[in-house]
Formats: C-alpha cells, sequence, structure tokens
C-alpha cells in the first residue's frame, strides 16, 4: 500500500502536473494540501477518471484538502475536531484497506507577533489530542500532510535563515515531538536516518536550482503502521517541472 501527501498549491493551476504524476506514481491513497477551491469546485472528473475515490474539503481561494483513494473511503470526517468555530480547510480524515489516513495542512504561523502563531500551536495541540484519540482506540492511523514544521538543524539547508519563523521556532518542534512522544514515527527519517532531503524550495532567490530547501511535509506512522514501513520516498523530480509546485511528493510504502 502506498500514500502520499503533496501540497500541490492550488490543484487548478497544477492539474496537468498533478493528474501526470498520479499516472506515473499510482499511490494507492493520496492528500493533497493547499487545493484553494471549494469543495463543489474541485475538478472531480479528471480524479474520478483516474479511479480515484474523493474525499474533498475547500475553502476559496485558501487552504483546501483532499483524499484520493484507489479503494472505497469510509466514515469520513472534515475538518479537525477540537474547535468548532475554526472554519479553515484543513483536515481529512477516513479510513482506506483498514488504515485511518488524516491528511492535513498544519498553519503556517507567520508572522509570529501576530495571532497567527497562537493559531498555529492550538491547531498543533488539537492535532496532538486527535493521535492520541486514534491510538487509544487503537486506530492503524497515518497523518501525513504539509506540517509546516522543521523538526531539526539538518531539516534545512540553511538554518540560520530559519532562526526566529514559526516553522522553526523552539514551541513550534517542542510540539511536534510531543506527537512522536505519543509513539508515532516519522516515516521517511525512520527509513532515512542520515539522510538530507527536502521537501519544499521557495520561488525567491532560486532555491530550487541551489537546492536551498526544508523538509516541512511529513508522514507520521501509528506503532501498527511503523512495523509495516517498507520505504518511504521524497519524489522531486515534479518540483523541477514547469509551473511547478513548491513542494514536492512525499511517498511511504506500506508491507500488506
Amino acid at each position: 500500500m502506498r500514500i502520499a501527501t503533496w501540497n500541490v498549491n492550488s490543484v487548478k493551476a497544477r492539474l496537468p502536473n498533478v493528474l501526470d504524476w498520479l499516472r506515473t506514481a499510482d499511490p494507492d491513497v493520496a492528500v493533497l494540501q493547499e487545493i484553494k477551491c471549494e469543495t463543489d469546485g474541485f475538478p472531480r472528473f479528471e480524479f474520478e477518471a483516474l479511479g480515484y475515490n474523493l474525499l474533498i474539503h475547500g475553502q476559496k481561494s485558501y487552504n483546501g484538502v483532499a483524499l484520493l483513494a484507489k479503494a472505497p473511503i469510509e466514515d469520513p470526517l472534515t475538518g479537525l475536531p477540537g474547535d468548532n468555530a475554526d472554519v479553515q480547510a484543513r483536515y481529512v480524515e477516513a479510513t482506506v484497506r483498514g488504515v485511518r489516513v488524516g491528511g492535513l495542512y498544519l498553519p503556517n504561523g507567520n508572522p509570529v507577533a501576530t495571532e497567527k502563531y497562537p493559531y498555529k500551536l492550538g491547531w498543533m495541540d488539537r492535532l496532538r489530542a486527535r493521535a492520541e484519540t486514534l491510538l487509544a482506540a487503537g486506530q492503524p492511523f497515518v497523518m501525513g500532510g504539509d506540517f509546516n514544521v522543521i523538526p531539526e538543524e539538518r531539516d534545512a539547508a540553511d538554518p540560520a535563515a530559519w532562526v526566529g519563523d514559526a516553522l522553526f521556532l523552539i514551541e513550534t518542534r517542542r510540539r511536534f515531538r510531543a506527537l512522536l512522544n505519543l509513539g508515532l514515527t516519522d516515516s521517511w527519517r525512520a527509513l532515512n536516518p542520515t539522510a538530507i532531503g527536502y521537501s519544499f524550495w521557495d520561488y525567491q532567490n532560486r532555491a530550487w536550482q541551489a537546492d536551498n530547501g526544508i523538509r516541512i511535509d511529513h508522514l507520521l506512522s501509528s506503532p501498527e503502521i511503523a512495523d509495516r514501513l517498507d520505504a518511504c520516498i521524497i519524489d522531486r523530480e515534479p518540483r523541477g517541472r514547469d509551473k511547478a509546485s513548491d513542494h514536492t511528493p512525499v511517498i511511504v510504502t506500506l508491507a500488506e
């Protein structure tokens, strides 16, 4: 079973790239972030033509997440529990082939001196609570998406450039570690313990050409799923295409 995450940075703007990648990579499940369209505006026909069932949680012009699965989607959930007043479309969750898959677009949190950073931290606290609920239920799960978290210095080509940024502040990284301390596994790091790899390169200052990237797209696995980890790769190829997203896919392969 292959599960992928990709921040596509507007599904309509990147549609040819996204569809071509899905045909080539052929993941069983894919979670997409920053689709940047309302639920009814998602280009369903094109994805269904590739054999995917869809769970969409959209928002006009901003945010938006989607879950695509070749198998039936069961027990769908849209929106991260814990705050009924939160209207931002950042979370989907469903069961596919016995695995609970959560797709998330964690808030960026910048500028730090505004309300955006407390919102990020509060969202991370709610995500931890959701993980605790799934663990208590004994549900095998993967939480994948754009976490907007640089876990360690080695996950940035230029760590000094991120000092003071919401993606790298100690409180952000503490909350990410709190997820891992529940017993979750950072799938890519577990299978690539000494590797350097990035999943995001800014459009500015020729960051892609200079490989000045950061690793902020993660697939966190529950203990049952961690036991099934077979491979996890960062697929750099889509980032080099014309009209590319500034993120690139991350894919985990699970043994049956």
